[in-house]
Formats: C-alpha cells, sequence, structure tokens
C-alpha cells in the first residue's frame, strides 16, 4: 500500500510540473499577444489570404495549418489575439508531450522538470509560438510522433504505429520536413531491434496511411507543374544561398537556447551511449538523421532542426537527473542556466516598447539577425514584419480614391509580395481598396481576374521596369514605415495607365515562386 501512494504521490507531482509550465507558456503568449504585441507579421496576412482560397496545396506550403486557420476564423474571427491563439495552445502541448516523453523513459519529476524547461526556455520555440504558421504545428507534431514511437519502442502495438501513421501524415501535410522525422526511422527499423517490426504488417500500414494523407498535396502538386518543388528550387538558389554549413552548426547552439546545450547533448549521449538510454536510441537516429540531411544541404536556416529538440531535450533530462541524484550541483546549474535566459526573451517575443527593445538588444551587443540575404534595420526582421502594414493601406487607398469615379472601376492594385498584397486585402474591411493582385507564390495562382487593367497602382518596384508595360507611369506617394524592413519603407507607389502589352503577357513575367 505504501508504495503505491508513493507512486501515486510522484504521479501527482510530475502532472502538476507538466501543467504547470504548459500552461505557464500558453497564458504567457497570451499576455504577450494581448498587451505587448507590435502587429501582425507579414506571414500571417499571406496566411489568412490562403484562406479565402481553399485548396489541397499552395506554392509554399501544404494546406494544413490553412484548414486549422479556416476553423480557427470561424469560431474566433482574425483580429491578432484570435490570430495568435493556436501557436500559443501547439506549444503548451508541445511541452506536454515533452513531459510525456520523459514519463515513458522512467524519468521521474526532476527530468520532467528539466525537459520542460527547455522546450518553454528556447528561444526558437518561443518566437514559433509567437506568431501564426506552420512552424508551431511542425514542433507539435514532431513531438508526438516521436512520444508514439517511444511507446512503440517500450511495448509495439498496431494502434501505436495506426496513431504514427496518421501523425506523420497530417506533419507531411503541414510541412514538407516532416520528411526527415520518416527517414529518420526508416533508418531506425534498420539499425536497432525495432527491426523486428518490419515482420509485422504495422510499420507498412502506418507508411501508407501517412503517404495517403499526403497524398492530396502531392495531386495538387502534378496538376500545378510541381510548383511547390519549383519554390523550394528557387529558395535554396536566391533567398538562402547565403547560408552556409556553419551558419547551420552555430544556430544549433543558439536558438535551441545556448544554456540548454548541455540538455540536448546528454540526451544524445544517453541514446547512444548510456546502458539505459540505448532502448531508446531511435529517438537519438531520428534526430541525427535530420541533422545530417540538413547539413548535406549546405543551405538550410538553422530552425529547420528545431522541431526535432524535444526528443534530445526528453533524453538528456532523464540522464542529468540520474547524474543529479548523485551531484546535485548538476541540477541547480542546469536549472539555473535555464531559468537565466529569460533575460533574452524580448528577443524573442515582444515584449518591450520598440525603442526600448533596441536599446535593450544594443546593450546585450546582439544585432538583427540575418536568414534570408536581405538589408535589415534597427528591429531583426522578425519584428519588423510586424510593423507598416495598416499605415500602407492608408496610403494605397487614399491614391485609389484620388482616381476619378469612372476609373477606379477599372483599377487594381498590384504589388511586389504577398505580404503586402495580404495586408491590403485584410486592411479593405476598413479602407476603400479595388482587387489586390501579386506575382508572388500563390498570388500568381490566383491571377487577376477578367478585370481590364486599364490603371494600375503599383506599389514598389522601379518606374523605368514599370514603363515596359505602361505609357504612363506617375510616381503619386511615398509609403514610410521606419521600423519595417528597409524594402518596405519609403516605398513608392505608381499610377500606371496606358497598357502597352496583353494583361496575359505581363502576368506571365510577374511570377515569382520564391
Amino acid at each position: 500500500m505504501r508504495k503505491t501512494i508513493t507512486n501515486s504521490q510522484s504521479l501527482a507531482q510530475e502532472n502538476i510540473i507538466l501543467i504547470s509550465l504548459a500552461a505557464f507558456l500558453f497564458f504567457f503568449h497570451l499576455f504577450a499577444n494581448a498587451f505587448t504585441s507590435y502587429g501582425i507579421f507579414r506571414d500571417e496576412f499571406y496566411y489568412l489570404a490562403c484562406t479565402r482560397h481553399l485548396a489541397w496545396g499552395y506554392v509554399d506550403h501544404p494546406p494544413l495549418s490553412i484548414f486549422l486557420l479556416v476553423l480557427n476564423r470561424w469560431l474566433l474571427g482574425d483580429a491578432l489575439f484570435a490570430l495568435r491563439l493556436l501557436p500559443a495552445l501547439a506549444m503548451a502541448l508541445t511541452v506536454v508531450f515533452t513531459g510525456l516523453m520523459v514519463r515513458q523513459m522512467k524519468g521521474g519529476s526532476l527530468a520532467i522538470l528539466i525537459a520542460c524547461l527547455a522546450v518553454v526556455l528556447a528561444p526558437i520555440f518561443l518566437a514559433m509560438g509567437t506568431y501564426y504558421s506552420m512552424n508551431s504545428f511542425d514542433i507539435l507534431l514532431w513531438s508526438v510522433a516521436a512520444y508514439l514511437l517511444l511507446r512503440i519502442i517500450r511495448r509495439p502495438k498496431p494502434v501505436y504505429w495506426i496513431s504514427l501513421g496518421v501523425v506523420m501524415g497530417l506533419g507531411l501535410l503541414n510541412k514538407i520536413g516532416f520528411l526527415w522525422f520518416g527517414a529518420g526511422l526508416f533508418f531506425a527499423l534498420l539499425l536497432t531491434p525495432l527491426r523486428s517490426q518490419l515482420l509485422t504488417p504495422w510499420p507498412y500500414l502506418a507508411g501508407i496511411l501517412a503517404f495517403a494523407i499526403f497524398s492530396p498535396f502531392i495531386l495538387w502538386n502534378v496538376q500545378h507543374d510541381f510548383a511547390h518543388v519549383a519554390f523550394m528550387q528557387n529558395a535554396v538558389a536566391y533567398k538562402y544561398n547565403s547560408l552556409s554549413r556553419v551558419d547551420f552548426v552555430l544556430g544549433q547552439l543558439l536558438l535551441p537556447n545556448p544554456a540548454a546545450l548541455p540538455v540536448w547533448l546528454a540526451g544524445l549521449y544517453f541514446f547512444f551511449f548510456h546502458p539505459a538510454g540505448k532502448t531508446y536510441r531511435p529517438l537519438g537516429i531520428v534526430f541525427l538523421t535530420a541533422f545530417l540531411i540538413l547539413l548535406i544541404n549546405g543551405h538550410s536556416k538553422p530552425e529547420y532542426l528545431s522541431a526535432a529538440y524535444p526528443m534530445v531535450f526528453a533524453g538528456g533530462a532523464v540522464l542529468l537527473a540520474q547524474m543529479g541524484r548523485k551531484w546535485r550541483w548538476v541540477t541547480y546549474v542546469i536549472i539555473a542556466g535555464l531559468a537565466f535566459t529569460l533575460a533574452l526573451t524580448p528577443l524573442t517575443v515582444p515584449l518591450l516598447p520598440v525603442r526600448t527593445y533596441i536599446a535593450y538588444a544594443d546593450a546585450l551587443g546582439i544585432s538583427a539577425p540575418n536568414t534570408e540575404g536581405k538589408a535589415m534595420a534597427e528591429l531583426p526582421q522578425f519584428y519588423a514584419d510586424m510593423f507598416g502594414w495598416e499605415a500602407l493601406a492608408q496610403h494605397v487607398s487614399a491614391v485609389y480614391q484620388s482616381l476619378p469615379e469612372a476609373e477606379r472601376a477599372h483599377t487594381l492594385v498590384y504589388t511586389q509580395n504577398y505580404g503586402e498584397a495580404g495586408a491590403l486585402e485584410y486592411y479593405s474591411k476598413s479602407y476603400l481598396l479595388p482587387q489586390i493582385i501579386s506575382g508572388h507564390n500563390n498570388y500568381w495562382l490566383w491571377g487577376y481576374g477578367d478585370h481590364e487593367w486599364q490603371t494600375l497602382i503599383v506599389v514598389g518596384g522601379d518606374r523605368e521596369d514599370h514603363l515596359q508595360s505602361f505609357e504612363q507611369v506617375e510616381e503619386v506617394a511615398i509609403h514610410q514605415a521606419p521600423y519595417a524592413m528597409p524594402y518596405e519603407n519609403n516605398l513608392p507607389v505608381f499610377v500606371c495607365r496606358k497598357i502597352k502589352r496583353s494583361t496575359e503577357e505581363i502576368w506571365q513575367d510577374t511570377k515569382k515562386f520564391i
């Protein structure tokens, strides 16, 4: 009876730690979104635009995150607070599944505390929980898949394999990078005692389920000339060509939190060398496979590996908790180091007023990171892309309303990128604007409808370039947004008239998948 009570108390303590940290992270993000956020992020405008064009695929991403956003908009609307609710929930659930992974490895309450703290305080996870994108769901789905893999390792059951197949399919339908988990699982099946499962039908059924769930996106690409493949090729060739393998490796020291380095390195040691951890080696193989794929690519963004960290945080926490029973100072140092990084939170969550943030970053000697080879201003791109959008809508609306009423009926607005187009569409409910078009990614596929281009309001670009398609090009306004990215500040707005070429010919030239 005494042992039963002790186990019950231990389980309750683990649950309190796990739920408390998950709830803290969730409400922390809700607080930031309600009271300190700078504004809607560039990509969020684009995601909202995608919800108005439901499909089984998009040029730059699979559709799951858009389906979820449609449901979110239907239930809560599209204000900033509502938009950020699901990412906050996804990251909180990631904390839960990290703790559950520790429990599967018999880590105990101290290990759960270390692993969950590592997730809560990881800068990349804090950032991904701050705005709506596919990334927060990617991190969560990797964690769920790793947890199911642990269940399979401990006691293979058909239900776990079937669940894993469903999760992997949803992961792929959310982000192509889930293929790396699949590759890691393949090698884990070959290189560990899990290979015995290959004599059963369940791994194959899991693969079939994953492929079936993912197949609508494959068919969409077939129907659209493999648009996503073209997008990825262009991104590697032009957008991320400045990134090197050194950048990728250094990113693994910074983004998961420098103070968490001992945790995830301990996780790798635990999986590959510690007697108690070798049973769970498949998780280590999944992590290393993803790491090597991204490293070999040569131009991978460091954050692409982020979704794989909860599993190594969990393994490392188990080992460090075991060490802490003998050397308590190890536990204290790890927890104190993780807690100390709370000071870095304003760098990943917009908690401070802008000028205060800039002074704070300068005091820490931290410059704005740049992963896309673009000119930077005072703010990092993550924050800069939250500024200037409503003012842009005001300026373009003023230009549109300055046109003669008869001319407005045959006027469209063209933008250089999906952020500008999505923002103008979002604010068109508040400011008078015509149809918004762009050649960037899925906006190009959505086209320009059956409108005749007698007049085109063009946001950005060069007058000389616009003169190739129009006889009259007049610069009528300059949009200023000092905290925005430099290419979104001092942005000229043109009114273009008397088209020289066919609209179809012009449209083909605007195509930009990147």
